[in-house]
């Protein structure tokens, strides 16, 4: 033990009252602050603080509370949440329907013991089968979408019987082994290649290239397994696919006999203007994956689901694919919740309504900022706004922040910042944002793309 326990429990003691108090004084407040930076610096990571120095002006910002579409730090500053925790605050912050499913069954348990038959995980995965579409019918929880991921990759291997896969370039499926290997930015492969053996990468929203990928892996005894893709790429930019993509897509997978594996994660619960992105084109995955936004915005909880056909090689071995804490009762409870509120609030038909006004808003300002703005593009309230390089994206992004409304860029670039705010975000709270972008637009717009007017010349 570092430091003596009496020590540790005078630290924990504090750190718990504060907890339990509704309101931290100036004193406390400033207690709070230290400790984060120094043991950010210390203990997690010193990197994480560097990277705030470059989005904002006071990079040493603690975010302590939240409610519906905002959240305060510990100053007292309120903001506007624009990027929506990367899409995990669909029904908003802190919904008074899922906190209240969620603390009831904390009155009751918790945890599970893991042996006997837990009933909300049951009902949640019937309402996983209602929801979804097509013939999607079996599911299993983890605690995130990479979870997700790794089981669905696991499942296509299995039920085929191969062991390669297709993913897209620019796409993002997680950081854990299996998940990376789909992952397609080499900054997060390279350290640790060789990840899974062939895994295909091809430019995203060609299906011509699925297919020379599938054609050729199968004249040569290298099947494929699966086809890993976002509807929407994320991560990647907000990229949009051709019309014709995702079902060409799904025509080659059924030809050439590899599962269709759709990553719902960032896309699903309503985001683009329907419940799940792929029901756009009319779609039906051989999986599908989900996270983020599934839990309700409080708590942590993935899964993914599939037809019986294919999770029928589950059936004689069920423990073959475990998790100790995923599909607990309080992720199960505050999942049912999510798909109450998403329904009775019918939060993809808002998104596709308010996503349709920002964006006409949107498009009008890189009408007028034509240099700045490289292009506008998105779904419902999934909607990346693009820049001339990472300086600029980095350069709007904090005018945002130092003006009261939250962004980020991507984990690929700073040229395309998200705008991803919870679905429940109200008329005036979307135009107090746009306000504010429209005048960080002017503010960079004059600095970096107006010509300087010479001055008066003076006479000798």
């Amino acid at each position: 033990m570092k430091i003596p326990a009496a020590d540790i429990l005078k630290e924990t003691q504090r750190t718990l009252e504060i907890i339990g108090k509704p309101d931290i004084n100036e004193e406390e407040r400033t207690a709070i602050t230290e400790a984060t930076a120094s043991s950010y610096a210390n203990y997690v990571n010193p990197g994480i603080l560097e990277y705030r120095k470059s989005v904002s002006t006071e990079y040493i910002s603690i975010e302590w509370s939240d409610s519906a579409n905002t959240f305060n730090d510990i100053k007292g500053k309120k903001y506007i949440d624009f990027l929506g925790g990367y899409g995990v605050f669909n029904v908003g912050h802190r919904h008074p329907k899922v906190i209240e499913a969620v603390t009831n069954q904390l009155k009751r348990q918790a945890l599970h013991s893991q042996e006997l038959l837990e009933p909300f995980r049951a009902i949640l995965a019937k309402l996983v089968h209602d929801i979804t579409p097509g013939d999607l019918q079996f599911s299993f929880f983890g605690n995130s979408g990479a979870e997700a991921i790794e089981g669905a990759m696991k499942l296509a291997m299995l039920h085929t019987g191969r062991k390669s896969f297709v993913a897209a370039t620019a796409g993002f499926h997680g950081k854990t082994l299996g998940a990376l290997s789909a992952t397609a930015k080499a900054k997060f492969r390279q350290p640790f290649l060789p990840i899974l053996p062939d895994c295909y990468h091809v430019p995203y929203g060609d299906a011509d290239y699925v297919e020379s990928i599938l054609k050729s892996a199968d004249e040569v005894g290298n099947d494929i397994a699966g086809v890993i893709l976002e509807p929407i790429q994320g991560e990647g930019g907000i990229n949009v696919p051709p019309d014709d993509y995702l079902p060409r897509v799904r025509d080659l997978c059924d030809r050439y006999g590899s599962l269709l594996i759709m990553d719902e994660v960032q896309t699903g619960m309503g985001r683009t203007g329907k419940m799940f992105c792929c029901e756009h084109w009319n779609v039906v995955p051989d999986i599908m994956c989900m996270g983020k936004a599934f839990g309700g915005g409080v708590m942590p909880i993935g899964a993914f689901v599939s037809n019986k056909t294919v999770w029928e090689q589950l059936f004689p071995e069920p423990w073959l694919h475990s998790t100790t804490f995923g599909g607990s009762p309080l992720a199960c409870v505050a999942a049912i919740a999510a798909i109450h509120v998403t329904l009775e609030e019918k939060l993809p038909e808002r998104a596709e309504k308010l996503g349709n006004e920002m964006m006409a808003r949107l498009k009008a300002l890189r009408r007028r900022f034509p240099k700045l703005c490289v292009d506008i593009r998105g779904k419902g309230l999934m909607i990346g706004i693009e820049f001339p390089s990472d300086a600029i994206g980095y350069e709007v992004a904090k005018g945002f922040f130092d003006s009261g409304v939250l962004v980020a860029g991507t984990l690929f670039s700073a040229k395309t910042i998200r705008i991803e705010p919870p679905l429940t975000i109200t008329q005036a709270e979307m135009t107090q944002a746009l306000n504010v972008v429209e005048r960080v637009f002017k503010e960079v717009n004059a600095k970096h793309f107006e010509s300087k007017r010479p001055g008066p010349t003076r006479k000798p």
